[in-house]
Parts: structure tokens; C-alpha cells; sequence
């Protein structure tokens, strides 16, 4: 479930940036000829040229995507290139007018400019080069990764996760999070020349070292930012942890107390993830004793004879009764709902406007589920998204800030309530809320389970980006980080040339991860905002925004904006303050925080 942008290119594609010293060069001197005339006339150009080539580069890239071949990927790799070196001499040219005095709009488009690239390459040409090389052999290791029991023996991570999210086998599963721990262990070195070198292209954009840059992408001082994170996390810090200590109570009466001990941090393969960041597969042994009713929208699809068109059709309906626009009949003609039986596709869900302007489509290939529904919801959230910041300059098109996008999608999957399907007509009656416990539990295991998780991922990495933290004490850092924020730990001790960061995607392919802790907060709190609108009385769990105009014309003014104004007004355009607030966690975990203290009684809770 994510969103495809071109401006993401700028960030993950910046391989093969292979800029002269020459072209780079600037000094004092130039730097006091340049003026703001100058700046606003780079922006037009830079702007005209990126747009020029983005489209043919995202049809590349689409082509790729829905027909893997040699020859689509040739093309999608040569158009990213082409695309990505622009884009990265640009951010530079950008970082000249640093001192030239501006009006606040041409600021804040060369500020985005000059803060697009994710692990920037230095002027050095030699240096560039090796940049993009890493890059690839790092992403190439992860993706290529296999835990080999025997030589003709291995296993993919695919298959890997699969059986832990199903088998409760605790010596499977510590073999499992043990395999695929070795497959990251090549890449320390690698990871530690790559951001020496991302360093040096950092200061030359004007920033002290890249964790400057990441921090600094949020309308705040940089050293203000993860204070911010962390005060966010207090809000939804005891909750996590009521729900932490009745996981680990479960966990301890089902694998026995020597191998849970319950005063210390959970043991990380036990929970139903690779990565023990979502813990929805361990539902079986942690729900409440007393049967739920919940209703089986994956059965209610099917006796109502619902296929993928028709489910995608039902999702549309969705936002129109928000007041929103029909999507295009091109939507339709060229979006991918199925996996074709002639060819290679990835079918990972996602979002996509090629043109910034009209060409809406989503690619994925959906299972007639209810989970399914709900993801086609998430992502369609993504396209209305798109589709109402088209009309601003290029460079604000995009979300207010990178988690908004995710937010959206989930804010709008937190109104498949019971009371919107029976609306639709996909069941007859409402539950009453006696049931609610065993779906909040649900949703809590994913959602509030992986804020922690969401948060620290980027807390490691910007200490590393720093130097604060050196390479011989990255896994060290990396599991006190986890022991603070999600009480697990390493389920046996690590070696000293251990890379377990490098276990996980989003760390070799340098995809920002705060992101993700973001949309989580946010989600709860634009839902919140727009239940107040459509003036729904019940619990904010039970909340359904389906059929409120009043709520789709003030969700479509915030999305408007995309990133023209500092994310802080684009979420007073909403809520009614600039401040990120999880508080409506609470609120809408409310019965559940209830339920779960009780179970907790007599229990040793903390780590």
C-alpha cells in the first residue's frame, strides 16, 4: 500500500548523478552577483525542465511495473537516470541562492528543490560514481537475499515471512529471524562508505551531514523535529504499553515464561512479523476469550458477487458522496486491478497520477477480500490526493508533508466501519458495541504496534548520519533503540559484526521512514476532524464520514494545498491547530485501553 510520485524518484533514484566540479564550482563572488530575480527565473526553468522529462520517465516506470521484461526495464532505468541527474543538478544550483535574500514562496520552492535528494552525491565525479554503485549493490543484496540452510536449500524472505506469520514453532521461528539477519551482514561496510560520501554532498547543499537534511524537511528547526516525534510518542506511550503487557502475558502462557520472561522486553521473533513491527498475525493468541461478532466482508463480497471492478466501482462511490469528482474514464481504461496470466507484474499496491495532472490509475492485483476492499479505499485516497494539488507549481506537488499522503489513505480506511457497509449494503446489521473489543484489538496490533517501531527506525539513522553513532556500534545502537521505544529485544545475543538495520528494506534503499510514524498520528487525527464535521455523535471507532459533503469540502481544501504552505496550515486547514496530536488515540482505542487494563490487573507490566 503506497503511493507512486515522481518527486519519489528524487529521493530513491539518485544513482547516477554525475555532475562536473566544474559545473558545480561557485564562489563568494558569484554568490553576491546572484539576486532574487535570478533565483525566481532558475525555479521557472528547473521546474519547465523536471516536468518535461517526469512523464515519460513515470510511463517507464508504469510500462515496467505491469510488464517486467528486459526491455521495459531498460527503458524505466535509463529514464530514472536521465530524470535523477536533472533533478540532483538542480538541488544543487538551487543551494547557490542559500544566501540571496527572497520572498518567502521562492524560498520555500528552493528549499524543496534543494532538499529533494535523499543521499546526495558530491561534485567529485569518482566519488558520484561509487555513490550510485553502493546504492545498487545494496539494494541488489536485499532484494536478492536467501537464508541457505544447505546449498540447495534456501529460503526467500517471501516464503520466510509467510511461515512467521502462521507458525508458532519458536525454534522455526528464531531460525527464521536468524537466516535472514545474515543476509545483512556484507552490507555494514558498504553502508558505512555510502554515508561518508552522502556527508561530503550534503555540505556542499549547505547542510551540516544528510541527518541535517532529513530532520530539516519538516517546516521546524532540524534539531526541533525529533523532539517533536518523541513528545507525540508520550501521548500514545501508555496505551503501547497496556497492549505490550497483556502481548507478552499471552505470548508467556503459550511459549512458557522461560522463553517470554515477564519482566523483560518481548523476544522479536515471537511476534508474527519479520521484523516484530506489525503484530496482527499473533491475533490467535492474544484476542479476548468471549466470541466476537465481526462481520466477514470477504463472505458479504463474495454472496453479493462482487469482482474487482466492482469492488474499485464501490470505493469510487465512496468519495463521491464526499461531494468529489468521478474518476476519469482513462482511470478505468488504464489502471491494472488483475494479475495477467501472460506476464510478470508487480503486484504491490500502489497509486499513481503519470502527468500530474489527470492519469489517475492504481496497480494491483486484488483478491476479492475484505482486507482487499479496504486497501482499494487507502489507495484511491491517494488519487483524490493527487488529483486536487494538480494545479499548483510543480515543485508543490506532493503532500504537506511525507506522511500526509499515507494519513490520507488510512484516515479514509478508518471509515470501512460496520455502519458503512451496512450502508452500502454489504450486511444487514450494525454489531453492537459489546463486539467492538475484538476489532480494536485488530487494528491496535498493526497500527499501534508498529508506531514505536515507526518512530526509532529513523532515530538510529539519523544518529548515524550524524557520526554520532560509528559503524563498530550500529547493531549496539540499533537494539537499545528497540529496547527504549518497543520493548523487544533480540531473541539471542548478536555478533559484534552483526548488521540487523540492514535487515530491513527501507535501511539499504534509504527510504525515510518517519513518514510512516507521521501518517499513523496523523490518520486518528483527520479522522477525528472529519467525524466533527459530519457531525457523527458515536464513538470515533464506530465513526463512518460516508455521504458528508461538509467533510469531503474540508478534506479536498486541505488537499488543495499540497505542499504550497508549511504543513502546520495545511493541518489547521483541517483540525483547527497546527499541532500533531495523537490524543484521538486514545479516544478511539478508548474501550479497548479499558479492556486491556483490566486483563492487565495483578500482571507485571514495563521492561
Amino acid at each position: 500500500m503506497e503511493l507512486f510520485q515522481k518527486k519519489t524518484l528524487i529521493a530513491a533514484l539518485i544513482g547516477a548523478s554525475l555532475l562536473s566540479t566544474s559545473a558545480m564550482a561557485h564562489n563568494d563572488a558569484t554568490n553576491k552577483r546572484l539576486t532574487a530575480a535570478d533565483a525566481q527565473a532558475f525555479l521557472e526553468n528547473a521546474q519547465a525542465e523536471i516536468e518535461k522529462i517526469q512523464t515519460p520517465a513515470a510511463h517507464a516506470q508504469w510500462s515496467y511495473a505491469t510488464n517486467i521484461n528486459m526491455d521495459t526495464a531498460a527503458v524505466s532505468a535509463y529514464l530514472n537516470e536521465v530524470y535523477s541527474n536533472k533533478v540532483a543538478q538542480f538541488a544543487k544550483e538551487a543551494a547557490k541562492f542559500n544566501d540571496v535574500q527572497v520572498d518567502a514562496d521562492t524560498r520555500r520552492k528552493l528549499n524543496l528543490l534543494r532538499n529533494g535528494l535523499t543521499m546526495p552525491p558530491p561534485a567529485d565525479q569518482k566519488k558520484s560514481e561509487r555513490l550510485a554503485e553502493i546504492n545498487s549493490k545494496l539494494e541488489g543484496m536485499y532484494g536478492a537475499g536467501e537464508y541457505c540452510r544447505t546449498e540447495d536449500d534456501c529460503i526467500n524472505l517471501v516464503d520466510m515471512s509467510a511461515e512467521m506469520a502462521t507458525s508458532r514453532d519458536k525454534d522455526l521461528l528464531l531460525e527464521y529471524w536468524k537466516g535472514w539477519r545474515e543476509v545483512s551482514v556484507p552490507m555494514k561496510e558498504l553502508y558505512s562508505e555510502q554515508v561518508a560520501i552522502a556527508n561530503e554532498g550534503a555540505k556542499e547543499l549547505g547542510f551540516k551531514n544528510v541527518s541535517e537534511l532529513w530532520r530539516g524537511k519538516y517546516d521546524m528547526p532540524a534539531d526541533e523535529f525529533p523532539k517533536e516525534l518523541d513528545r507525540l510518542w508520550g501521548q500514545v506511550q501508555p496505551f503501547y504499553e497496556s497492549l505490550h503487557c497483556h502481548v507478552r502475558a499471552k505470548l508467556g502462557e503459550h511459549y512458557g515464561e522461560d522463553v517470554v520472561p515477564q519482566d523483560q522486553p518481548i523476544p522479536a521473533h515471537l511476534l508474527g512479523n519479520m521484523w516484530a513491527q506489525t503484530w496482527g498475525n499473533i491475533y490467535d493468541l492474544v484476542k479476548p476469550e468471549q466470541e466476537m461478532k465481526v462481520p466477514d466482508v470477504t463472505k458479504a463480497l463474495k454472496e453479493q458477487n462482487y469482482d474487482e471492478l466492482k469492488m474499485v466501482k464501490q470505493a469510487e462511490s465512496f468519495f463521491s458522496s464526499l461531494g468529489f469528482e468521478e474518476l476519469p474514464e482513462t482511470f478505468w481504461e488504464r489502471s491494472l486491478f488483475q494479475k495477467p496470466e501472460e506476464r510478470d507484474v508487480q503486484c504491490h499496491a500502489s497509486a499513481w497520477n503519470l502527468d500530474d495532472k489527470d492519469d489517475l490509475r492504481i496497480k494491483m492485483c486484488i483478491q476479492k477480500t475484505g482486507e482487499e476492499f479496504n486497501v482499494i479505499h487507502h489507495e484511491l485516497g491517494h488519487n483524490y490526493y493527487q488529483r486536487a494539488y494538480k494545479d499548483q507549481p510543480l515543485l508543490y506537488r506532493g503532500s504537506a508533508n511525507d506522511g500526509f499522503h499515507e494519513a490520507i489513505g488510512d484516515t479514509i480506511a478508518l471509515s470501512i466501519t460496520p455502519k458503512y457497509l451496512k450502508q452500502i449494503g454489504l450486511i444487514d446489521t450494525i454489531p453492537d458495541e459489546s463486539n467492538d473489543i475484538g476489532m480494536l484489538m485488530q487494528v491496535a496490533l498493526d497500527k499501534i504496534a508498529f508506531i514505536p517501531f515507526g518512530l526509532m527506525v529513523d532515530q538510529w539513522r539519523w544518529k548515524v548520519l550524524s557520526g554520532e553513532v560509528t559503524p563498530e556500534n550500529y547493531n549496539k545502537v540499533w537494539w537499545e533503540l528497540r529496547d527504549k521505544y518497543q520493548g523487544v529485544m533480540a531473541p539471542v545475543s548478536r555478533d559484534a559484526d552483526a548488521f540487523d538495520p540492514g535487515a530491513k528494506y527501507h535501511v539499504p534503499a534509504n527510504v525515510p521512514y518517519t513518514r510512516y510514524f507521521l501518517a499513523h498520528i496523523l490518520q486518528f487525527q483527520f479522522h477525528k476532524a472529519l467525524c466533527d464535521i459530519a457531525d457523527d455523535k458515536g464513538p470515533l471507532n464506530r465513526c463512518s464520514i460516508y455521504g458528508s459533503e461538509e467533510a469531503g469540502k474540508a478534506l479536498n481544501e486541505m488537499l488543495e494545498m499540497g505542499m504550497s504552505q508549511p504543513w502546520q496550515d495545511a493541518l489547521e486547514k483541517l483540525t483547527g491547530t497546527k499541532q500533531m496530536d495523537a490524543s484521538t488515540i486514545q479516544a478511539y482505542f478508548a474501550p479497548l485501553k479499558k479492556w486491556l487494563d483490566e486483563q492487565n490487573q495483578g500482571r507485571q507490566c514495563g521492561w
